[in-house]
């Protein structure tokens, strides 16, 4: 039976939580991820994890968080001032922002403090620092190379 290796494309249900049992996300309801391994779609973690699985295997894999998202950053916090928010958008704890960096690229932030003259926003991603469960079903290996099974 084919095994996964670096540079297949595959298919790959999943159910990822973190060590609280919390889910994060879900392949479930929905088609399964398609990522070629080994490429850097997918976290290195995730990447490992599926590298040796044959095609209806289903395994647990742990990611600790500097194989997926990376420690937390403290200087990724930034301070805001509240007049550089539009006046009529109600700003509050949890609440997901979108920002540029001047160059055009897009960031996502989130609020993490409101103070008197300034907004505080995590610009970490909401996984960094979290080490990482995934529940892992491989669906298929897409274009594989063919089984030639010789007389």
């Amino acid at each position: 039976m084919s095994q996964v290796k670096s540079g297949d494309k595959v298919k790959v249900h999943y159910h990822g939580k973190l060590t609280s049992g919390e889910t994060f996300d879900s392949s479930a309801g929905r088609a399964p991820l398609e990522f070629e391994v080994g490429s850097g779609m997918v976290i290195k973690g995730f990447d490992d994890g599926v590298t040796g699985m044959a095609v209806g295997e289903k395994k647990t894999i742990n990611i600790p968080f500097d194989e997926a998202y990376g420690p937390r950053n403290p200087e990724m916090v930034i301070e805001m001032p509240k007049d550089r928010f539009p006046q009529d958008l109600e700003i509050e704890v949890g609440m997901p922002l979108s920002m540029s960096d001047g160059q055009g690229q897009q960031f996502q932030v989130t609020i993490v403090e409101i103070k008197d003259e300034v907004v505080m926003l995590d610009a970490n991603h909401p996984l960094a620092g979290q080490d990482l469960i995934f529940d892992l079903e491989l669906v298929e290996i897409v274009g594989g190379s063919p089984l030639i099974i010789m007389p």
